[in-house]
């Protein structure tokens, strides 16, 4: 089971374009169940003072959403 951190769209637009570190950037995704969430390795290694509030997020079970279908189906 893989843990993420859940976010409310507030938290994503705050954490978007943000460093974790020095050269990683926070990189929120879209689950299956269409929450913003970030990673485990992203909120362990979290060392920007401004964002530490993410070692506190809810931990979640990530959900893998479906790849979208193309082509066609015939």
């Amino acid at each position: 089971m893989t843990l993420v951190g859940l976010l409310t769209e507030e938290e994503k637009d705050l954490l978007t374009g943000q460093m974790v570190t020095l050269d990683w950037y926070y990189n929120p995704v879209k689950d299956c169940n269409e929450d913003w969430i970030i990673s485990s390795e992203e909120i362990d290694n979290t060392t920007n003072e401004e964002f530490l509030w993410v070692k506190d997020l809810t931990m979640i079970e990530w959900c893998n959403p479906s790849p979208p279908i193309t082509g066609s189906i015939l």
